[in-house]
């Protein structure tokens, strides 16, 4: 592999003007295609085959749907002392109503005081208003939510209150905002201060914002073709702007040494993509195929979401390997600081503070390794009263949590999600009065309204409002109830649906998935690992690292996001279970992350051993070769991370705290603590490959056939052979 990139490099780095051409040419393409073929994104989440799926795909058919678009609910709460029927109060609420209608998109809206169907709680305290748009949720503009928030300021006057919440109220995530930027701004100065050059740290970050430029208008014009959620593009983008600039950062560390050694720019952009570049296209693999595997949960829209992400990836290693060599021809020597950029400049290294890193955590192996172990079982902790649903409350003091707060003050728990029972069949109609009467004698229920029949008289539909809220146990339990203890017949079958049963369908089938897709994309990558260092105890190792890493990042994400701690520091104002898809997209992406750094990280310590070294001192320098650009690297990537999260939407918030916790513990603690101390204690039999292996094929991530063949190679002028220079960057 390091020869075939040596040589894609070399003819990148000579044909630099048409690789630059090509990929700007894919960079505008992707831009048209994302102005003018790009659609809505959804916000729904559904798994085709579940029975509540399949109820809400009947009940369009037996239904059809009295309105196709988003809709709120404007919740008014009576002045002290009165209730909404009185007659002043009650002009006052017909007035607001009469505003509501007037706002922009808003197609119809009911009247809680209207005389013939009032919509009012017992105590006549408390309604509501159903405020219609013709367009879909994510369809509303802007402008039509300000207005709508506007209308209901407005309307709080004179002990009056109003409140709102609703699915027109969520904005669609999409990329490019403040949190981008946060993590672009570090990510530049990172870089400025490793390489000691502004020129290195701006191509660095050209390359990369090229790269998950293209893979984000990528997503954006899919779009118009499949349904995607609306945060794929944010995760693809953080992703994305993350890994691209630490493929580019591994690839121009090592260039700028290969022309300290004393190469041509050609060819030390070359052997560049063919050293460095081994481990970025073995890292992104590992990075892919923990991605591409979330197609194991069987879930339409999560495996839209990991593809998604993993062509953004694939982007990110291709443009590693190629505009990146190309970029370093263009500026050449340039590349190194000023005081280096002339031939024969003296070369000044220093890797002591990491060396002596290393020697300190080695010397005592065994007292690291359970401090480190330890440390991240107890941040772990937490992760034992995790809880999942696609249920997620507003934040704290806002008019959505308001609303939801009245709502259940004057009509339950139970009413902010009601579940319908679908009777659907010949018999339907005529079976319907006696699954009322069953469903009220279960347990949990608070109301149970008269069935409903279509106009066929094929179908009944029953509303049922639990007595608990749609994410507590007991409600959990009543949806199984219900399914269990109403049997089909040949006339009728009956269906439980609605959000609350979505949501509990959706956990369960992710449940389930989140085991398998473990084993499977540990177990492939635990295969790449073997091929790469010819190894089994190495990837062991890399392995249970990870495991103690996602330990400790979901007990962290519990803690801040469902217990509430440290709130104040993510800005988070709402506490509850995190979003169901949550755990299985963080263990995706941070095992990719982690493997990368398990290859940059050992395999400089697998060469130097490979080279004689005896194992503790292999550990010790090849440690001290690559930390420090793996500290850059992470630093970039906790940054990027960790930019998402002080104003990042309620889906994406808890996502990019534990990305950017899981690269803190994983950089940190497993790969700089843990990992050197458990190879030091292995010795010998860490890089031992039993005989019954030794049919692998060798990969060869270091360039180890580099060292023997470029000489002969080269086609421009004679070269030393390669002295096998640290990846990591030049600290002055």
């Amino acid at each position: 592999m390091a020869v075939l990139l040596y040589r894609l490099g070399l003819s990148s780095v000579r044909r630099r003007v048409l690789v630059a051409l090509v990929w700007l040419f894919v960079f505008v393409a992707s831009g048209v295609g994302a102005v003018t073929l790009s659609g809505e994104t959804v916000t729904t989440f559904r798994i085709p085959g579940q029975e509540s799926t399949t109820a809400l795909e009947l009940m369009g058919e037996r239904f059809g749907a009295a309105s196709g678009g988003g809709s709120a609910q404007v919740v008014m709460e009576a002045p002290a002392g009165s209730t909404l029927l009185e007659t002043e109060v009650a002009e006052r609420v017909s007035g607001v109503v009469a505003q509501l209608k007037r706002l922009p998109g808003v197609v119809a809206v009911s009247n809680p005081v209207d005389p013939a169907n009032p919509v009012v709680s017992a105590d006549k305290r408390i309604g509501y208003a159903t405020v219609s748009y013709a367009e879909e949720a994510p369809a509303v503009t802007e402008d039509q939510r300000t207005a709508l928030r506007e209308a209901v300021a407005a309307a709080r006057v004179d002990g009056l209150v109003v409140e709102v919440r609703g699915d027109v109220l969520q904005a669609s995530g999409q990329p490019g905002g403040p949190a981008e930027a946060i993590g672009v701004i570090v990510a530049l100065v990172v870089l400025a201060v490793t390489y000691g050059s502004l020129v290195s740290a701006g191509m660095n970050l050209l390359t990369s914002v090229v790269g998950v430029g293209i893979g984000a208008m990528g997503i954006i014009t899919l779009t118009g073709f499949v349904d995607l959620q609306s945060t794929t593009p944010v995760l693809a983008v953080m992703l994305g702007l993350a890994v691209g600039i630490d493929y580019a950062l591994f690839i121009v560390t090592r260039f700028r040494h290969e022309l300290l050694a004393g190469r041509s720019v050609e060819e030390s952009a070359a052997m560049a993509v063919g050293t460095a570049g081994s481990a970025v296209v073995t890292a992104g693999l590992t990075v892919v195929i923990a991605l591409a595997g979330l197609s194991v949960a069987g879930i339409p829209f999560l495996t839209e979401m990991g593809l998604a992400a993993a062509g953004t990836i694939v982007v990110a290693v291709l443009i590693a390997v190629t505009l990146v060599p190309a970029i370093l021809g263009f500026i050449g020597r340039k590349a190194l600081p000023r005081r280096s950029r002339e031939e024969g400049s003296p070369v000044h290294v220093d890797h002591g503070f990491y060396r002596r890193w290393a020697s300190g955590v080695t010397r005592h192996p065994w007292l690291t390794l359970v401090a480190a172990v330890v440390a991240l079982l107890v941040i772990a902790i937490p992760v034992l009263s995790l809880k999942t649903s696609l249920v997620q409350h507003p934040d704290r003091g806002s008019t959505e949590a308001n609303a939801e707060r009245l709502i259940e003050a004057g009509f339950g728990p139970g009413f902010s999600a009601p579940l319908l029972v679908l009777v659907d069949g010949p018999d339907a109609v005529t079976r319907a009065p006696a699954i009322r009467d069953q469903i009220a004698a279960q347990a949990d229920v608070a109301v149970v309204a008269p069935p409903r029949p279509n106009p066929g008289n094929t179908a009944a539909l029953i509303t049922v409002i639990p007595a608990s809220g749609p994410d507590s146990a007991e409600t959990n339990t009543l949806v199984r109830a219900l399914r269990d203890t109403i049997p089909d017949t040949d006339g009728a079958r009956v269906y439980v649906t609605g959000t609350t049963a979505v949501s509990i369908d959706i956990s369960h089938k992710l449940d389930e998935a989140l085991p398998l897709y473990l084993a499977l994309v540990v177990g492939l990558a635990f295969i790449l690992l073997i091929l790469v260092f010819r190894s089994i105890l190495v990837p062991v190792v890399g392995v249970l690292g990870f495991l103690l890493t996602i330990g400790a990042v979901l007990g962290a994400t519990t803690a801040v996001f469902q217990w509430g701690w440290l709130s104040a520091v993510v800005n988070s104002n709402s506490t509850g279970p995190l979003m169901s898809l949550s755990p299985i997209i963080i263990v995706g992406i941070l095992f990719g992350l982690a493997m990368d750094y398990q290859v940059f990280l050992v395999s400089r310590m697998h060469e130097a051993y490979a080279h004689g070294m005896e194992p503790r001192r292999a550990v010790t320098t090849g440690f001290g070769q690559s930390a420090p650009v793996v500290v850059a690297a992470a630093t970039i990537m906790f940054a990027v991370f960790a930019g998402f999260v002080p104003e990042g939407d309620a889906t994406i918030k808890p996502i990019g705290f534990a990305l950017a916790m899981g690269i803190l513990f994983d950089a940190i603690i497993v790969r700089m603590i843990a990992v050197p101390a458990a190879l030091a204690l292995l010795g010998h039999s860490a890089w031992a490959l039993p005989t019954w292996l030794r049919w692998l094929p060798e990969l060869d991530v270091e360039g180890a056939a580099l060292e023997r063949d470029v000489p002969a190679q080269s086609a421009t002028e004679p070269t030393p052979t390669p002295t096998r220079e640290s990846t990591s960057s030049h600290i002055r």
